[in-house]
């Protein structure tokens, strides 16, 4: 990205830290709309979709992240974690099981039910 993308991105994840997520929202809809080829803008929104509990925005974001990016183990285990949380314990399992066959310690792993 430019170095105006990932200073948006910085301001974003300082505003996520500081529970500002409506201010790291904001920033991030500028991110995505600025470079909208930009993976990792799509999975940090995704991210604050997430911890405000929009689960249905989340999933959009991650599934955009996955689009540009299929091999992102964290926009994986966000949608595993969401199928979690939404009772398709199933489904979860198979996306994370994918995320950690990328990225053996994702902490993540220990979500994993033994087959």
């Amino acid at each position: 990205p430019t170095a105006q993308v990932r200073r948006d991105v910085a301001e974003a994840m300082r505003a996520r830290e500081s529970y500002d997520f409506d201010q790291a929202l904001r920033i991030l809809d500028g991110v995505v709309a600025a470079a909208p080829d930009y993976a990792e803008g799509w999975n940090q929104r995704a991210f604050i979709h997430f911890l405000k509990g929009d689960y249905d925005a989340s999933l959009a974001d991650l599934e955009k992240t996955l689009e540009l990016e299929p091999r992102h183990f964290g926009a994986l285990a966000g949608v595993g974690l969401i199928y979690l949380s939404t009772n398709r314990f199933d489904e979860g399992q198979d996306i994370l099981r994918q995320a950690v066959a990328l990225h053996p310690f994702l902490k993540e792993r220990r979500m994993l039910v033994p087959q």
